[in-house]
């Protein structure tokens, strides 16, 4: 189960413009619901801007493609099997840089996986009985390698039942499109977040200095607590994790989470609290903060130690019971002191 735990460091305030040297900035917030859930836009002109119908073009054309949760969306014809369907470029990136995740992290992402978490009842749908037997016939509709995209654009699965949801990608996605949509129209300086996915360019021109977002503490319950504050300087940023749905075990009191891994299709209990990852765009950190929740730590830290264009900040529980922190080079160098 995915959750994200990032709070925007820079909130809404009334000043709308400012001058930096001879420079004059407005500034411009748009804020709303999108994707089922919520989004923030900050961004500075030097004329007062109305992005607002930019802003929903993007999201309405994302959803088109890409969400599951309208009946007549591509995807959700392809889901009813609907094999006639001629994919945009969006849903095409989408699948290809998920191909490239599933296959550096070893098919721990994987797109088609919601049919096992549905069944295991961490999905919207409704829990069913699992044994062996019923595992063994889902894993037959799970595997990104089972679906691919032919020379007119369209999708073909290797069985009709193959569910795709792109959940755990579409939201950065889409706030890399948001991020084309801005550098189009010459915006240098921006802040963008869905569902607490960042993407930082330029720098907060009231401040004049980097960007910062916060990281909430993911051993907080209920409540919100910030760990640690970064600069978020012309990067994107992902967050993933299990944290406020973990549960501890009787006997020895430590804390883990669920979660399913989609080459046994069993769950599995994970020392994994929370994700956050840095990369050049958002839907590369979307997804690699997802599959890093599903991986053993000493796979997720191979991967980030042979992918030098990922930077990560991890919450774990040792073999101690103990909360510890591992935070690559790049990613500590941002932290805000």
């Amino acid at each position: 189960m995915k959750k994200y735990f990032l709070i925007i460091g820079l909130l809404a305030v009334g000043l709308q413009s400012c001058k930096i040297g001879n420079d004059s900035f407005v500034r411009n917030d748009n804020v709303g619901g999108a994707l089922g859930t919520s989004y923030s836009i900050i961004s500075f002109t030097e004329n007062k801007s109305d992005l607002q119908p930019e802003i929903d073009s993007v999201f309405a054309v994302i959803n088109q493609s890409l969400s599951t949760y309208i009946p007549q969306s591509d995807i959700s014809k392809i889901n009813s099997g609907d094999s006639t369907v001629v994919v945009d470029t969006m849903f095409k990136e989408v699948l290809e840089l998920s191909k490239v995740i599933h296959k550096k992290t070893d098919g721990y992402f994987d797109p088609t996986v919601g049919t096992l978490v549905n069944a295991w009842g961490f999905g919207p749908e409704q829990k069913i009985t699992m044994d062996s037997l019923k595992v063994d016939s889902l894993l037959n509709y799970v595997g990104l390698d089972k679906v691919s995209l032919n020379v007119n654009n369209q999708i073909v699965k290797t069985d009709s039942r193959i569910y795709l949801d792109f959940n755990s990608i579409a939201k950065g996605y889409a706030i890399d499109r948001l991020a084309a949509m801005l550098d189009a129209k010459g915006i240098q300086h921006y802040l963008i977040e869905v569902g607490g996915e960042l993407v930082g360019k330029g720098k907060n021109v009231l401040k004049n200095k980097s960007w910062v977002v916060g990281i909430d503490d993911p051993e907080t319950d209920m409540s919100r607590a910030t760990k640690i504050l970064i600069n978020l300087n012309d990067k994107a940023l992902a967050s993933s994790g299990n944290y406020r749905k973990y549960r501890v075990d009787e006997a020895t009191g430590k804390k883990y989470v669920h979660t399913v891994n989609p080459k046994t299709g069993y769950t599995q209990l994970s020392n994994t609290l929370g994700v956050t990852i840095l990369a050049d765009n958002c839907a590369t950190a979307d997804g690699y903060a997802t599959a890093f929740m599903a991986m053993d730590l000493d796979e997720a830290f191979k991967v980030i130690n042979e992918d030098k264009s990922l930077e990560a900040y991890i919450v774990y529980v040792d073999e101690n019971g103990d909360t510890q922190e591992y935070m690559t080079q790049g990613f500590k160098s941002l932290v805000v002191k």
